[in-house]
């Protein structure tokens, strides 16, 4: 609810940022870093990007339609059109509050700003640390553990020692990507998020355009059923409105805190051009939940309890693609789970950072990697029940500590979204130098 409320006034506020500048937003996002093989709007966009869109965009969605009915669809739009204010939000804040880690990069994220306003660093640990387990123990085991359970229909799987192969190759190919530092995951990134989310958008469109002829009826129900009050009110809790709330908030992670240590990285010229970009992945996310949706939706599967999760996505792509419409579908998971993986990891080390006042001695850095492949390894043999559960109730901390510092500092975002404006009505390429009322150094002094 507190996601939802702040979500709501962010998006008044600020005046429905995340539709009404959508033009601006995919103009920058191509601009080049202000500094040499520095790290890109383009290249965090990704790396966010990366972390949002998982497995949750393709299980995620088939158990809400299953769960909750057709109608979870019209909330999961509305959740996500919301969350964009809140990432423009987070990320510009997180542009605003960075600082430099003696190598020559910028880290930041709501560890900075959440100090800033309680005036010490407690409160701001206690994030980092609630973001590391949730993330580091409870997420990456999780994706691990869908992976894996995407080759459970296959006649070669065997469930006492196929999760052990899966785990262990999965943690060397993610040891080697690590091992690389945040320069490799940001090009990795760069490369596998635009692939896997252009060829699954476009798979998801054929079939439903071979199944165009339902589509109005899809469309039709889905509203249908969104605002049927009598089935809402009579079992709230499982209704399409909170399947779909819930789909909409904890697939974008607007307000958790997540992103905003990716967008904290990126070299721009002023920090709105980052949460303008910010706003796109929430977008992305939303894009890619709505495929799935419209994929299981028209392809004549009807969806039931029965099917929820992987077997509905998959019966809805065999329908239209025979034997290896499956098969595409646990590629496409294998890809976003390991994408959510590297992008986790970021965020991992960006908190580290701000924990040690420094990036991490390079022994620590490398024993943090090849621990989080262990991890890795062991989601894929594990029952994620209790994971899950753990990594829910650190991820409810980690909005707890955030959303407070969001309001306090909304004002701050709103000046300097005014300053853009501006900058930009006089023609000029925005660029960030203070406030004029002495109340903010200059980026570089203050960095």
């Amino acid at each position: 609810m507190l996601l939802l409320v702040t979500g709501v006034y962010f998006t008044l506020r600020y005046g429905l940022v995340q539709l009404r500048m959508l033009p601006e937003a995919l103009r920058v996002t191509a601009e080049k870093p202000t500094k040499d093989g520095a790290v890109s709007s383009f290249g965090a966009l990704m790396v966010s990007t990366a972390s949002r869109v998982g497995t949750g965009n393709i299980v995620g969605v088939s158990t809400a339609i299953c769960m909750g009915g057709s109608g979870a669809v019209f909330w999961m739009w509305l959740i996500s059109l919301i969350g964009g204010a809140t990432g423009f939000a987070e990320s510009v804040l997180a542009q605003l509050y960075r600082r430099r880690d003696g190598h020559g990069g910028l880290f930041g994220g709501p560890a900075c700003y959440i100090e800033a306003v309680a005036g010490s660093r407690a409160p701001a640990v206690l994030f980092c640390l609630c973001l590391i387990l949730t993330y580091g123990l409870g997420f990456n085991m999780l994706s691990s553990y869908n992976l894996q359970s995407s080759f459970s229909g296959y006649g070669f799987y065997r469930a006492d020692i196929t999760p052990a192969i899966i785990g262990a190759v999965l943690a060397l190919v993610c040891l080697f990507c690590l091992l690389g530092g945040e320069s490799r995951i940001v090009k990795i990134s760069e490369t596998l998020v635009p692939l896997m989310a252009l060829t699954y958008l476009c798979t998801a469109l054929i079939v439903t355009m071979r199944n165009i002829h339902i589509l109005p009826a899809v469309l039709a129900e889905i509203f249908r059923c969104a605002f049927d009050v009598q089935s809402i009110l009579s079992g709230f809790a499982g209704s399409c409105v909170m399947y779909g709330v819930r789909r909409g908030l904890f697939s974008n992670e607007a307000g958790v805190g997540s992103a905003p240590n990716a967008a904290a990285s990126a070299h721009v010229s002023h920090p709105v051009k980052q949460g303008l970009v910010q706003t796109l992945s929430v977008l992305i996310d939303s894009a890619l939940c709505t495929a799935t949706a419209l994929m299981c939706l028209c392809s004549g599967v009807s969806p039931s309890p029965a099917l929820a999760g992987m077997p509905y996505v998959q019966a809805a792509a065999q329908g239209s693609f025979g034997a290896a419409g499956p098969v595409f579908i646990t590629t496409a998971m294998a890809l976003f789970a390991f994408t959510s993986l590297l992008g986790n990891f970021f965020y991992i080390d960006n908190c580290l950072t701000y924990v040690l006042r420094r990036r991490p001695p390079r022994l620590l850095a490398e024993s943090t990697r090849v621990l989080a492949c262990v991890l890795s390894f062991l989601g894929c043999i594990s029952p994620m029940e209790l994971v899950w559960n753990v990594a829910d109730a650190l991820m409810g901390a980690m909005c707890l500590l955030n959303l407070p510092a969001l309001l306090a500092l909304s004002g701050e975002v709103r000046r300097c979204l005014d300053d853009y404006i501006s900058q930009r009505r006089c023609g000029r390429n925005p660029e960030f130098d203070g406030w004029k009322s002495g109340d903010k150094t200059k980026e570089d002094q203050r960095l």
